[in-house]
């Protein structure tokens, strides 16, 4: 079945020459200076942008479900497709609040909030240098884990870029190490995890290892709480970014550890241990995690919880009257 969105987004970026991730890219780039401006600048002329905002931030969610279709993420696929219509009713109410020359405070908080999350991550993604050295540095802490805990004598291979159809070292890329320029392949820079003995562990370290975009989620939440006093929102960070950074490498080594002692071994209905490990037990574990550290944070930053439960009270009442049959 014909993807309607995916088609006309390929033949809009087609017409300036570009291809599928580089007009995606663009989208993003559109949406997220469209809520920025409304919410670092708000005048009689931004208050208009929200709404395409929204709508090209949904678009770039749902156009990043193939790769998670790909590697058989369902949690993912959920999450990147069900961004697009979310996306768009809240695009819808910003334009409603619009019309009603009214503002509503959590939804100003929502624009700074997924701004301060996407923009810090697609420079991240964008620069070479901040994605490689992110990634090497979730490898390098996950290896040394696992060799503090006797777990296993696993070792960083050489940096790597996927170029699509094949691979080539970090030291022997020709490409821009401080502006990606080239489209590369779904592995984009990654580290390929070795025994001691040379011997490849068939699993690689890619930028969505490295639990950034948990990371940065917290951290767009925490910055846009402009009602919160700088401390409490310092301190806030301060908690938050350690913190799921030890409990992912944590994980990772459990995926690895797992991975090394029951993939020859371990069969569930075709899926092997590394796909039931990182596609369901630490997805289900790390937004487990999150959901208790979300209520650390609404101790600390009370406006912070009034913001979520204001964007989400319309979802609350679609699902409210659907099971009331009101």
């Amino acid at each position: 079945m014909e993807d309607i969105v995916a088609t006309t987004v390929t033949s809009l970026g087609a017409i300036f020459g570009l291809d599928l991730g580089q007009t995606n890219l663009a989208i993003i780039t559109i949406g997220l200076v469209c809520i920025g401006l409304a919410f670092h600048r708000p005048n009689s002329t931004t208050k208009w942008l929200p709404p395409i905002g929204w709508v090209c931030i949904g678009v770039y969610f749902y156009l990043g479900a193939e790769h998670y279709f790909e590697i058989s993420d369902p949690v993912l696929i959920f999450m990147s497709i069900a961004a697009l219509p979310v996306c768009i009713a809240y695009g819808g109410w910003e334009a409603i609040l619009i019309r009603e020359k009214r503002s509503v405070e959590a939804v100003d908080w929502l624009r700074g909030a997924v701004f301060w999350s996407a923009m810090p991550y697609l420079a991240i993604q964008h620069i070479p240098m901040l994605n490689a050295g992110i990634v090497w540095f979730t490898a390098w802490n996950t290896s040394l884990f696992l060799q503090w805990t006797g777990a296993g004598d696993i070792q960083l291979g050489q940096m790597m870029v996927d170029l699509g159809t094949t691979s080539e070292t970090w030291t022997n890329w020709n490409g821009n190490r401080w502006l990606m320029t080239d489209t590369l392949g779904e592995g984009g820079f990654y580290v390929p995890m070795i025994h001691a003995d040379g011997t490849e562990v068939n699993i690689g370290f890619v930028l969505g290892c490295s639990a950034l975009q948990s990371m940065i989620v917290f951290v767009g939440a925490i910055v846009a709480v402009s009602g919160s006093p700088w401390q409490r929102r310092a301190r806030a960070l301060m908690i938050t970014i350690p913190l799921i950074h030890i409990l992912n490498v944590f994980r990772n080594a459990g995926i690895i550890w797992l991975h090394v002692e029951y993939n020859a071994s371990w069969d569930f209905n075709g899926m092997n241990i590394f796909d039931f490990g990182h596609a369901y037990a630490a997805k289900f574990l790390s937004l487990g995690a999150m959901f208790l550290m979300a209520l650390v944070l609404f101790d600390l930053l009370p406006k912070l919880h009034s913001n979520v439960i204001a964007v989400l009270d319309p979802i609350f009442r679609v699902f409210g009257k659907r099971l009331t049959g009101d």
